[in-house]
């Protein structure tokens, strides 16, 4: 499995978010990408999930295009996406938010069990809160039940928008944690991250995307030594690691 974009733009109008930039994810690997607001980080995300199309480039996925897949189509191929800003449903339960996660399936009774106590594995909060409507949740909740309902689709690429944006750095690195569980249970990740030390830290490889184009690309361990990155990114925004 491997996920491929090259020379992809995307405009919003005459404006060009992304100018025909080109990433690679391989199978297994946690790959982020870190960049300023507006930089284009959200955009590529939502295009990869098939919300935004391109004006020019291509995304493969095994090898086969994507490009003419509906977004639901690409859940069904393995790709799920816990956005930027959370986007669950305030007024459902805990647990009624998970199970639209498997929207898509026909999963047994059985195997969404399975898959919800996975996800309680992970995340036990979501458990002790599960007949909770998802509005009276905590943001670091909300966040937690974001991914897990994005786990809950069963993917082989789990696309993640900021899931540390509005956290205290306490939950910032429980998240984090988290994130390396789920790719230790065979989940390929695409991480756009502000939190340049917590991403770079726990990715195998890393890309710096700045006004709709990619600047640097090296190990994630390696920019976090790289001048320019601690320049832009790693200041006292920067939390350390837990």
């Amino acid at each position: 499995m491997r996920l491929e974009i090259k020379d992809l733009r995307v405009a919003y109008g005459k404006i060009e978010a992304l100018k025909g930039i080109s990433i690679t994810v391989n199978q297994g690997e946690i790959v982020s990408l870190i960049g300023a607001n507006g930089a284009g980080k959200t955009t590529l995300l939502k295009t990869i999930s098939g919300i935004l199309n391109p004006t020019s480039g291509s995304i493969t996925y095994d090898g086969e295009s994507i490009l003419g897949h509906k977004a639901h189509q690409r859940v069904h191929l393995g790709i799920s996406q816990a956005p930027e800003g959370r986007g669950i449903f305030p007024g459902l339960t805990v647990l009624e938010n998970l199970e639209l996660g498997t929207y898509h399936l026909k999963s047994k009774k059985s195997e969404m069990q399975e898959d919800l106590e996975m996800v309680y594995g992970l995340f036990p909060r979501l458990k002790e809160r599960m007949t909770q409507t998802g509005g009276t949740l905590s943001g670091g909740e909300q966040q937690m039940l974001a991914i897990g309902r994005a786990l809950m689709a069963k993917p082989k690429v789990l696309l993640l928008d900021e899931p540390s944006m509005g956290l205290a750095p306490q939950m910032i690195a429980n998240i984090f944690r988290i994130i390396t569980q789920i790719n230790k249970l065979g989940v390929t990740i695409l991480l756009v991250e502000q939190n340049a030390q917590q991403a770079l830290s726990r990715s195998d490889r890393a890309y710096v995307l700045e006004t709709g184009s990619i600047t640097k690309e090296a190990k994630g361990k390696d920019l976090l030594n790289d001048p320019h990155v601690k320049s832009a990114y790693l200041g006292t925004g920067a939390h350390e690691l837990d």
